[in-house]
């Protein structure tokens, strides 16, 4: 599957390399996901993942700047790497943390306060890119609607709630007023969507590239709202 032609994440469609700069960048990824999975050098292959995405974002989306701004598709194309950038410092701050403190009982000071800083941008930049999804949802209320499954009623009400939930949980996020039952739900919310959604269209068309970069990012979604949870407190 060519990445690049379906726009997967991080890598917008018109990047130049073709095949080869999409089997590269998917080995990369499919090494870092081992990394992270078996908990090996996991921080630094954390790191890596949020700023290579975050540079495709400044650096690739941000060439057709005019889509990001007018395009729903250009837009959602732009934020989801944002959004997976975020939760990869988060992450990889998460880890640190952990690591200072098992290593020294006394972590020195500036160390803890750059992790904070990391996991602080992380955080902000996971829930701006939740508030952007959720305004979508509004603006292209009609089309979103269509995406529902014909077995579940109520279409547009589920848009509503999906919209309000995604801004509702970004704020959370960005004040930290139950930041961490709603990135939970959030996580819970992008689950649900893998299972009774995307699990669906991709059963009705198996070979159709698109639909399984939607199941993926919608999973890797999942993960990062969990994520994002962890870096906070048990009582916000």
């Amino acid at each position: 599957m060519d990445g690049s032609r379906g726009g997967l994440p991080p890598v917008p469609p018109w990047t130049p390399g073709g095949h080869v700069g999409a089997y590269l960048v998917g080995a990369a990824l499919i090494a870092a996901g081992i990394s992270i999975a078996a908990n090996w050098k996991a921080r630094w292959s954390a790191t890596l993942v949020g700023i290579f995405n975050l540079l495709c974002v400044v650096f690739l989306h941000t060439i057709h700047f005019s889509d990001i701004v007018h395009s729903g598709v250009g837009r959602t194309r732009a934020f989801e790497p944002l959004a997976i950038s975020g939760a990869a410092l988060v992450l990889a701050g998460i880890i640190g943390s952990g690591t200072l403190a098992a290593r020294t009982a006394a972590p020195r000071q500036d160390q803890t306060v750059l992790l904070g800083r990391q996991i602080l941008l992380g955080r902000l930049i996971f829930a701006v890119s939740m508030i952007i999804f959720g305004i979508q949802h509004f603006m292209y209320l009609a089309f979103i609607a269509t995406l529902i499954p014909a077995w579940i009623p109520g279409h547009l009400f589920w848009v509503y709630l999906t919209g309000t939930g995604f801004i509702a949980a970004g704020v959370s996020i960005m004040v930290g007023k139950y930041a961490r039952l709603g990135s939970t739900l959030l996580g819970v919310m992008f689950l649900l969507w893998v299972l009774l959604l995307h699990g669906a269209r991709v059963a009705a068309a198996l070979h159709n590239g698109d639909e399984w970069s939607s199941l993926w990012v919608a999973l890797c979604l999942s993960g990062s709202a969990f994520v994002i949870a962890q870096s906070f407190p048990k009582k916000t």
